[in-house]
């Protein structure tokens, strides 16, 4: 494998790990992000945010392959690879915006007119089919003067990163997806990741594109798909989790995202389903499918406050006691996540409301302000709690000593058959 120059234009989930992957794999890799607390946070060697592993990592970087800057001309200046890793997020209508997109292209583009040798412009973030090869490409060019396929190249490269197991999956990938425009940015890409152990699918732009959405609409649609099937299996007396076992053991199925509960949430998932949606209607398509599965997961984190009014007549004053904030363990993100629609839900019951998460308070606390309390552990959280809603399944939580005594109404089956014998104890869909 040849040690590559690298560039990685914004320093977010998917760019810090990426650029850390990359420097571990050998290539000498400068992030660019627009906070200097970010940059310097990445230069100090501690990460902006919680993800397992990535501050060791950081850590074994430090002073070697691995810098932060907001200077974008710097990191471009001989860099061979150039990746876009900005955020994108979705609109009121559900349509991604791009204006992130648009911004980091222009300003890439601003520096490719020096950039030596001629680079591979990589975007990595998730966008819509037709973005690259219209919007990022037109930007590139108007920006820098410079002809695509002579001067530099485009190419498109989808994330698979779970949050929380990011780190795990950069280096062991499924697969590694190259949209190219030519086979000579593909071949650059391949090289880049030598020393993957991964199948390689390399398509034009449009198609790998569209590969990350319907990845994530599919994922989607397997969680809304069992939790609808737990919601019938509660009302017949039947284990969901049983039924989910006997159907994933079918290798058409798998049982992987069949755990059913609260609903998804995170920076992915919700965001990816809308937009391609969103798209699919503005070309004339139908999308009965994809606007069922939004709906059911829309509908999940209702259930389980009517589960709690249900369970203590009414709300009002009533002691609740929230545990988990982020959208998932092992992660302090909590865009789009399940707990944010249950609280905003407890506070219209007025209900008087308690939150933990081990990780993720702080970005709550931001959204919430004193509405709510926020608890320095589970004990805290617990200790005059009337009920308890388990939203995150963090690890622990799953002591059933801790709930003695408490109605418990459990989102994430936290317990395995057995162990909530004794506790006022019942789940969202089993």
């Amino acid at each position: 494998m040849r040690d590559m120059r690298v560039a990685v234009i914004g320093a977010g989930y998917v760019g810090l790990v990426t650029g850390a992957g990359l420097a571990k794999m050998g290539h000498d890799v400068t992030i660019v992000d627009v906070d200097p607390e970010r940059v310097d946070m990445i230069n100090q060697a501690r990460p902006p945010f919680f993800e397992e592993g990535l501050e060791t990592l950081l850590q074994n970087l430090s002073g070697r392959n691995l810098r932060s800057t907001m200077d974008t001309e710097q990191a471009v200046d001989g860099a061979e690879v150039i990746f876009i890793c900005v955020q994108t997020y979705g609109n009121r209508d559900g349509h991604i915006n791009l204006e992130h997109i648009e911004k980091a292209s222009k300003q890439v583009g601003k520096c490719l007119k020096s950039s030596r040798p001629s680079p591979l412009v990589v975007v990595k973030s998730t966008v819509v089919p037709g973005t690259t090869e219209t919007l990022v490409c037109s930007m590139l060019d108007s920006c820098s003067g410079m002809a695509l396929g002579k001067d530099y190249e485009i190419a498109y490269n989808p994330e698979f990163l779970r949050e929380g197991k990011a780190l795990y999956d950069f280096f062991n990938p499924d697969r590694i997806v190259i949209g190219e425009r030519s086979k000579a940015g593909g071949d650059a890409l391949c090289l880049l990741y030598q020393g993957l152990s991964a199948p390689i699918v390399r398509v034009d732009l449009k198609t790998a594109e569209m590969i990350k959405y319907a990845s994530n609409a599919f994922l989607a649609t397997k969680i809304s798909f069992i939790n609808e099937i737990g919601n019938i299996c509660k009302k017949l007396g039947i284990d969901v989790y049983q039924v989910a076992r006997g159907v994933g053991l079918d290798s058409r199925i798998s049982p992987h995202f069949l755990n059913a509960g609260i609903g998804f949430g995170g920076s992915c998932l919700p965001k990816d389903v809308k937009a391609i949606a969103a798209m699919a209607k503005s070309a004339g398509c139908q999308v009965s499918l994809l606007e069922s599965v939004l709906a059911v997961n829309e509908s999940q984190p209702r259930r389980l406050v009517e589960m709690a009014r249900d369970k203590l007549g009414t709300l009002t004053n009533r002691k609740v006691a929230v545990l988990g904030l982020a959208f998932k363990p092992n992660t302090d993100d909590i865009r789009e996540a399940p707990s944010l629609k249950v609280i905003t839900q407890l506070l219209r019951e007025k209900a008087v409301v308690t939150v933990y998460d081990p990780k993720a308070t702080a970005g709550v606390r931001k959204v919430f302000g004193d509405q709510i309390q926020y608890a320095a552990s589970v004990g805290d959280a617990l200790s005059d709690a009337e009920l308890v809603l388990v939203v995150t399944e963090w690890e622990e939580f799953k002591n059933p000593a801790l709930y003695e005594g408490k109605y418990v109404i459990d989102g994430r089956r936290i317990f395995e058959p057995g162990q909530a014998d004794g506790l006022k104890y019942e789940g969202i869909c089993w």
